[in-house]
């Protein structure tokens, strides 16, 4: 698919920096030049930090983005990211990040969509206490990851963010300590992406999944994006032959003309029994 992008403007509309992961995995691929958009806040789209609540869903968050972009740069394409944070999809116990790309291609008609997930740091400390939030700092990595500080609670009224050096939160504990009804101050990783090289990580990982889902090309319509859709379980126990929960099929689908087929697995003929509800109930 190298010819379909080859010399293309593709507009990225972002404030966080996240040009910098992004571009160097497409450009190169894809043979495209993804343009740098500002000229529009993308925290009115939501914030991390609670004060703007994002609306819709993570997908239709990344979607306005894109949009926006193509209409500030005038592109028939367009990416955008969104992250999100919540608990992790197997126990509901632990932090779970999730970043997003969306791929707008308006000649074609087509969007393609790009994942990359994994467990996060997402913690944060309230105390009066300035060893123990320059203790807990340390274990967040402070200060390559960024902190936001805030008076009395996760919504107090008086936020600082952008903090990336110790005199700098030093300074933020005070004065937040000082605006804060039970002398307490509530501090917090800062979740935007040019703040939290965790979360840059995950956005290339996402930006290398774009990548391959356009490079594979619909044998129907030829378009970009053919991709597995969903993976259907029953693959065979290898100790009894009951049906597992482990795929035995993948479905792949193109976004654009919603062409799909069926492809069995071919890299094991069988599950183990440690994952069979049979043997193993």
């Amino acid at each position: 698919m190298h010819h379909l992008y080859h010399g293309r403007r593709v507009a990225l509309l972002t404030q966080h920096g996240k040009e910098r992961v992004i571009a160097p995995v497409l450009e190169p691929g894809l043979g495209c030049t993804i343009e740098h958009v500002t000229g529009f806040d993308t925290d009115l789209l939501g914030t991390f930090t609670r004060e703007t609540p994002r609306p819709g869903t993570q997908l239709e968050a990344a979607r306005r983005k894109a949009r926006k972009g193509m209409e500030l740069a005038g592109t028939s394409l367009g990416v955008a990211s969104e992250g999100s944070f919540g608990p992790d999809p197997f126990t509901g116990m632990f932090s779970w990040n999730v970043e997003l790309l969306v791929w707008v291609d308006d000649e074609l008609g087509s969007e393609v969509v790009a994942v990359a997930q994994g467990a996060a740091r997402n913690e944060h400390i309230q105390s009066d206490d300035w060893e123990a939030v320059a203790a807990f700092a340390e274990q967040e990595g402070f200060p390559e990851h960024h902190l936001v500080v805030r008076n009395d609670g996760a919504d107090g009224q008086a936020l600082y963010k952008g903090i990336a050096d110790w005199a700098q939160l030093k300074t933020s504990f005070d004065l937040a300590r000082a605006q804060s009804a039970g002398g307490t101050v509530f501090v917090e990783r800062d979740l935007r992406a040019f703040a939290n090289p965790s979360r840059m990580q995950l956005i290339a990982q996402a930006a290398s999944d774009l990548l391959a889902r356009l490079q594979s090309q619909c044998p129907a319509c030829e378009a970009p994006g053919y991709w597995i859709a969903a993976r259907n379980p029953g693959l065979p126990c290898a100790a009894c032959g009951q049906p597992t929960t482990s795929f035995c099929e993948e479905v792949w689908s193109c976004p654009r003309c919603q062409h799909k087929e069926v492809r069995a697995r071919t890299d094991v003929v069988a599950a183990e029994p440690k994952d069979c509800p049979h043997c193993n109930p």
